[in-house]
């Protein structure tokens, strides 16, 4: 039995804030509230993903608060769980070229990007 082998292509993360670059491949934001100051023609997205960011309540909850992180990263995969045709669209993307998971939150190491980026890696 022959089974496909592939070659994803790196996945990386970015703030919406930072300017679009021709390396950054297919661009979706993964936030589910639209990032305040950013116009949609300046952010030059591909599509925006809501429905595979943390749910309202989890978002809430979370609030950005580093000590939280641990706990947000445990309930934020089980949500990426419910949303498997979701998970297969980024793969096929990352298959393709390039992606660039974008999102708002000023810190650049505990937010979902992150929690979502190490889940595509670990299940390509």
């Amino acid at each position: 039995m022959f089974s496909e082998i592939f070659r994803m292509n790196e996945i990386q993360i970015k703030r919406i804030y930072e300017d679009a670059s021709k390396n950054d491949g297919f661009r979706v934001l993964v936030d589910r509230v639209w990032p305040r100051g950013v116009s949609k023609e300046n952010a030059k997205l591909d599509e925006w993903m809501k429905e595979i960011a943390p749910s309202t309540e989890l978002r809430k909850w979370f609030d950005h608060k580093e000590e939280r992180f641990d706990e947000f990263s445990k309930k934020y995969k089980i949500e990426i769980n419910a949303h498997p045709d979701l998970v297969e669209r980024l793969l096929e993307k990352a298959k393709e070229k390039r992606l660039t998971l974008l999102y708002g939150a000023k810190d650049e190491t505990h937010n979902q990007a992150v929690v979502l980026k190490v889940y595509l890696e670990k299940h390509h």
